[in-house]
This record gives C-alpha cells, structure tokens and sequence, in this order.
C-alpha cells in the first residue's frame, strides 16, 4: 500500500503540512496512520469507502479499522452531515488543532488552562470555528516566525476595523514586517508616529481689533 500511496504522490500535488510530518510520532502516529491522514487532507472529505479502498490499495475492513484507530488517537471523526440527504464525512478539526497546538507550546505546563492559545484567541474574537484552512494559515504565521504578540496585535487591529478575514490579518502582518515592526513598542511607536502625522496643526485665525457692537450706522 505504501508503494501505492508513494506512486500517487508522485502523480499528483499531494500538500504534507510540515508540522504533521514532523510531530506525527510525538501523536503516537504511525507511518501507516501519516498515509492514511495524508490521503484524507488532501482528497475529498466525504466518506466514500469503495473510492478511498480503489486509491489507498486497501479492503473496506482495513478502512474502517484505519479510520476506527484514528479517531481513538484523536486526530479524526467520521460524522454524518446535518442537510439532506446526510452524507457522512471526514472531520479532522482534532488534527488542525494538534498542529496548531504542537507550534503554540507553552513554557508552564502547569498553567496551560489558565492560558489561551493564539488559535482560541482568533475563535473568541471571531465567535466560532475556525476552519482547518485557517487553522494552516496561523500556524503557517508562526512557521514564517511571526510571534504570537504580532498576530494578536494584528488580529486586534483587524477587530478594531471590522475587518475579521485572515487575509487582512496577513496582510497587516506583512506590511508590519516590511517596516521593520517586531514586537509591541515598535507597533507603539509606529501608530504614534502616523497619528502624530496624520493631525494637521492649523494656524489660528486672527480677531481683527474692531468694536463691532458700538459701530454706528451711517
């Protein structure tokens, strides 16, 4: 089967997230879940076991065991969909969250509930879920060595403008990167040097010296 999944890779555009290539052992994964996720990430999400058992070179018994074993690990759901007809599909916001997690590691353990991570950061200011493409996009900021400080003070500029679309965040975050912005008193210093700019000092306009109000009409 490995030869098989290897062919199609090689056949096709098939995207790895680094972060799951990197970490799957750390996930308890083994070679043949990482095939398996790498099928399901970048094939059609709706549960189809004659086409998935046509392309991963496997029986549906095996599939099922496969998918059964991955969602015990926590990185998958298969669901059945709330519109009609109900399809069942694959869910893998677990694993979406597990990379995210796995970039976003924090020094205290013992804190860890008390904190929030930058994904659950975007999610409250947001209202909702985020999707798994946008799940990639934050870790893809922080692969890219943007700091959690920098993608929430830009999550916060966005807010503020009512502009709440990663793509606005990410462009915020370059422009910040082309001036140099690193961290928090360079964005301070920033924005207090453009409003300083942007207020226009005005010259007063003079009173002329006249008594208007004991002026004789001729």
């Amino acid at each position: 089967m490995t030869e098989k999944i290897l062919t199609i890779i090689e056949k096709g555009d098939y995207r790895i997230p680094f972060q799951l290539f990197k970490n799957y052992k750390s996930f308890e994964l083994t070679e043949k879940d990482l095939i398996f996720l790498i099928y399901f990430i970048n094939e059609e999400k709706t549960f189809n076991p004659k086409k998935m058992c046509s392309i991963l070179g496997c029986t549906q018994v095996e599939l099922l065991e496969e998918i059964d074993l991955l969602s015990s690990k926590g990185v998958l759901k298969l669901k059945l969909t709330d519109t009609q007809p109900k399809e069942e599909v694959i869910i893998l916001d677990s694993l979406y969250k597990k990379l995210v997690t796995s970039i976003t590691q924090f020094d205290s353990p013992s804190n860890e509930e008390e904190k929030k991570t930058i994904y659950d950061l975007f999610e409250q200011e947001f209202s909702r879920t985020l999707s798994p493409i946008e799940y990639e996009l934050i870790g893809g900021w922080l692969e890219a060595g943007y700091s959690e400080e920098m993608i929430s003070l830009a999550l916060k500029e966005a807010v503020y403008n009512g502009a709440t679309r990663l793509t606005y965040i990410d462009k915020i975050l370059y422009e910040w990167k082309k001036k140099g912005i690193k961290n928090k008193a360079d964005y301070e210093k920033d924005k207090m040097h453009f409003q300083n700019n942007k207020r226009e000092i005005k010259p007063k306009k003079e009173l002329l010296d006249y008594d208007w109000l004991n002026e004789k009409c001729e």
